[in-house]
């Protein structure tokens, strides 16, 4: 997970872009949108991360703590 990719996805693309952007990556296929990774598992996770912190930020919360917010759950769930 490399959190300037995120960052990046989040500023460029809407709501709406990102979850297309999932979906399309969930059916194999190549989203529209340009998604940075070493591989679909990191670029999924970066969309995945991006969508997470995008719906934070919309309810008010700061971009770091969106992060942290989403980092967390990742962590919580391989525990």
């Amino acid at each position: 997970m490399q959190i300037p990719v995120i960052k990046k996805l989040v500023e460029q693309y809407s709501l709406s872009q990102l979850q297309e952007a999932e979906a399309a990556m969930m059916e194999e296929q190549k989203p529209a949108i340009e998604v940075e990774g070493k591989d679909e598992g990191e670029c999924l996770t970066h969309v995945l991360a991006s969508i997470h912190i995008k719906q934070k930020i919309e309810q008010g919360t700061a971009f770091n703590q969106a992060l942290r917010d989403f980092s967390q759950r990742v962590r919580n769930s391989i525990s």
